[in-house]
């Protein structure tokens, strides 16, 4: 068993406690290739530490590629800031034993949110997924794992489109509760592009569960700063861009050889200010952001929905 002295709430208790703006919310970030990438995280998390998001997520690449930056950052955030992380942990190319110690380097710099990912094969995202001959199947074999090990708090990830390699939504979201049910207290979802997915994913939750239909499902949002950008990030997830959605961002682009960023960007600003106010009026319990490690995009929306960013805004960059 592992634990921490002076455990860190937990998301859940994090999403009822008070906020700056009309639901709480919360930033996604990744970890930096190199130096010059790092400083620039590390303003971002500066400028998000005086918004005061609800938790921030540091995510883990590809067939466990990122983890020792994910660990590190991940513990840095807990020891050097305000901010509370959710550490990432996926189950590709990891035995028990690896995961049982990553679980433990968490615990150790207090961390006590995870999120439990069965994560994409490296090389291929969408390629085939093998197990490790030592490691485990699932996501809620990983769920069930992390709450063995100790008082952790564990999400995991929902698919608001469904998820690629489930045959088809049904399939996904018996999926999803599973893995709530075996421990897993709140999901957040893949960035989507229609509000009505994900509010058809909320609603197939609660028809087949409505115990785990009360835990929140939480939605990603990217704003959208480069068409090219957002068009890969959607094809290694599997994920697809409605046309309607393609066609606005393209006139945004305009026909040159470079896209013209400036007027993208301002559609992206536009069109996740849209999706977010949408889903405060459906109820969401948090918006969490995709912020690419950077913070001024997420922060003119935020200031769209009506929270005061002027004292952080100084030190945000994009």
């Amino acid at each position: 068993m592992t634990s921490t002295a002076n455990p860190a709430p937990s998301i859940v208790e994090r999403l009822s406690a008070p906020h700056r703006g009309p639901v709480p919310f919360s930033v996604e970030f990744f970890p930096p290739r190199d130096a010059e990438a790092e400083a620039r995280l590390w303003r971002a998390v500066r400028t998000f530490e005086r918004l005061g998001p609800a938790f921030v997520s540091m995510t883990y690449g590809a067939g466990g590629s990122t983890r020792d930056r994910t660990a590190r950052i991940a513990g840095e955030l807990a020891t050097q800031t305000t901010l509370l992380p959710v550490a990432h942990l996926t189950a590709v190319n990891h035995s028990v034993d690896e995961l049982r110690a990553l679980v433990g380097s968490y615990a150790d710099n207090g961390i006590t949110n995870i999120l439990a990912l069965r994560g994409d094969p490296p090389g291929d995202p969408l390629g085939e997924w093998v197990r490790h001959p030592e490691g485990v199947e699932y996501a809620e074999d990983l769920v069930r794992l992390i709450a063995d090990l100790g008082d952790f708090h564990v999400g995991v990830a929902s698919f608001p489109e469904g998820h690629h390699r489930a045959p088809d939504l049904e399939h996904d979201t018996r999926t999803l509760v599973n893995k709530l049910r075996a421990g897993a207290e709140y999901s957040i979802t893949q960035m989507f592009f229609d509000v009505e997915d994900f509010l058809r994913l909320r609603d197939r939750v609660n028809r087949a569960d409505p115990e785990q239909g009360a835990k929140p499902l939480i939605p990603g949002i990217m704003p959208i700063t480069s068409l090219a950008t957002v068009r890969r990030m959607a094809e290694l997830s599997g994920s697809v861009i409605p046309a309607d959605v393609q066609e606005r961002f393209a006139a945004a682009a305009g026909d040159g050889a470079e896209e013209n960023r400036e007027a993208v960007r301002a559609v992206g600003i536009d069109f996740a200010t849209e999706m977010a106010a949408r889903l405060v009026t459906e109820g969401v319990p948090c918006l969490h952001f995709c912020s690419l490690n950077f913070a001024k995009a997420t922060s003119e929306v935020l200031e769209r929905l009506g929270v005061d960013t002027r004292s952080a805004l100084p030190a945000a960059s994009r």
